[in-house]
């Protein structure tokens, strides 16, 4: 497996050069009123090789962008959105598995956490119906826009997971290793668990090893999006050290 990374490029420059070297261009996100003139080219371009391109309000682009000031074209390289399972799975980064959440809005951030430490997917086991999702998703800044989510039962994307030659690794204060303490490159899905219970004993079995966080305040534990954001940052740490 080859690591699968995504990246956003900003600007009519940046895009054009990345379609002149036949870079994956996913989606285009782009000003509803250019005052750029190479933009709708651009998106014309875009729509012809059968990439998605979204009008998208100024005020998105701003938050959504890298640069000052915030370009009026926005592109997402590598990781395609609407990948299938199979696909994501045999892509070669990390991937989360976020089993028994209990609010949407805990699941949106968890969501938007792992989408910014680059991600190949999400895959939520939960009991939200169609209005939580909905919430979730909301809470996350539409990150299943860049990135893709399933909404599925935690065990057969351990499985999956196992058989695409990922390794499982679950965050639970049951682990004896902090992230620093293991490797964390390479294909990877990372199990964790709701705020009440934590990951089911079922799922927990079925992980290969078990990554725990330091804590040593009163409170029992972080917060969801803090101990994910621990581990993809140790990832992120220990990739970027070769």
């Amino acid at each position: 497996m080859s690591e699968r990374r995504a990246r956003q490029l900003a600007g009519p420059e940046e895009i054009e050069a990345a379609f002149a070297a036949g870079e994956p261009v996913r989606l285009l996100l782009a000003a509803s009123d250019p005052s750029d003139p190479r933009v709708k080219p651009l998106c014309d371009r875009a729509r012809r090789a059968g990439i998605e391109v979204r009008p998208t309000s100024r005020a998105s682009l701003w938050r959504l962008g890298k640069t000052d000031p915030p370009a009026e074209i926005l592109a997402l390289v590598g990781r395609d959105p609407g990948a299938p399972m199979e696909e994501v799975l045999s892509a070669g980064g990390a991937a989360w598995l976020l089993v028994g959440i209990a609010y949407p809005g805990n699941t949106g951030f968890a969501i938007r956490t792992a989408e910014v430490s680059g991600a190949d997917g999400v895959f939520i086991d939960s009991d939200f119906e169609h209005e939580g999702r909905r919430e979730a998703v909301r809470a996350a800044m539409r990150a299943d826009r860049f990135m893709p989510v399933f909404w599925m039962p935690a065990l057969p994307v351990v499985n999956a997971a196992r058989e695409a030659g990922r390794r499982v690794l679950a965050v639970e204060d049951v682990g004896s290793r902090a992230p620093w303490e293991m490797s964390l490159g390479g294909p990877v899905l990372f199990v964790v668990g709701g705020e009440r219970q934590g990951i089911p004993a079922e799922v927990l079995a079925a992980c290969d090893d078990v990554i725990r966080i330091p804590m040593l305040g009163f409170i029992p534990s972080y917060n969801l999006q803090a101990a994910m954001a621990a581990v993809a940052s140790e990832r992120l740490r220990q990739l970027s050290a070769g």
